[in-house]
């Protein structure tokens, strides 16, 4: 069975704190460069910016999932992926109506953007991104799983915005395809100090900011052929760390 390898947290211009260099023709370009088959595009609480960059993928033989990166009303974030455009424009509603009426304060957070292929802005986020949705993790583990979605909890080990440093544990009932490791540390040692997570399937991503870091860590995923669902299923079957 092939095997393909996957940066699944990827930021573009469009957050915040995405540098400006992370247009959709530059992460494309970066991703065909580092050899990676598989992308997620999770801008902080928008969608908007993900479908050119899939467009854009799908010319250059790059699979590219659509999706974001939310943030629960408990300050953690989550990795969210959309199996359609149709439920990708639900997700976009839900996170509209949820997002915080706080500005974006440009000279502080920076530009919140989305452009088009020649890279002009089409559109400006006047709200900050990066506020916290006023709802809670299990409702957006349950809006994700109602629109047929891939939901992950993002950088569990970090000190902040994850869900062990805000929640204490992971909640055994909480429906994910995997849990997600930053990239500096061991899956095995994460596993070894937390044996309540060992039954579950572990990713590392890049969370990359800048297009040098795009594809510095990976997950390997085991599928037939590339499709939103095979990815799901190899998620859901990881068993090893697989950097």
């Amino acid at each position: 069975m092939p095997i393909y390898k996957a940066d699944l947290h990827i930021h573009t211009l469009f957050s915040p704190c995405g540098d400006l260099e992370m247009s959709p023709f530059g992460i494309v370009d970066e991703a065909c460069k580092k050899g990676l088959d598989i992308i997620g595009i999770t801008d902080h609480n928008t969608t908007r910016q993900a479908p050119l960059i899939q467009e854009l993928g799908h010319e250059r033989g790059l699979y590219v999932l659509c999706g974001a990166e939310v943030t629960t009303k408990e300050e953690a974030h989550c990795l969210a992926f959309m199996p359609s455009a149709e439920f990708l424009e639900t997700f976009q509603q839900y996170l509209d109506k949820h997002l915080p009426d706080i500005p974006n304060s440009e000279d502080e957070f920076g530009y919140q953007v989305c452009v088009d292929r020649e890279e002009q802005i089409v559109f400006q986020e006047e709200r900050l991104l990066i506020s916290a949705l006023d709802q809670s993790i299990e409702q957006v583990e349950q809006m994700v799983h109602s629109l047929g979605g891939i939901f992950i909890p993002a950088h569990i080990n970090r000190p902040r915005y994850s869900i062990i440093s805000q929640l204490g544990f992971v909640p055994l009932e909480l429906n994910v395809e995997a849990l997600e490791l930053s990239k500096h540390v061991s899956i095995a040692d994460f596993k070894a100090a937390n044996k309540y997570l060992n039954n579950y399937s572990f990713i590392q991503s890049s969370d990359a900011h800048f297009l040098k870091d795009i594809g510095t860590v990976v997950t390997m995923l085991k599928m037939h052929h590339r499709s939103f669902d095979g990815i799901r299923s190899a998620l859901r079957n990881i068993t090893k760390d697989c950097r």
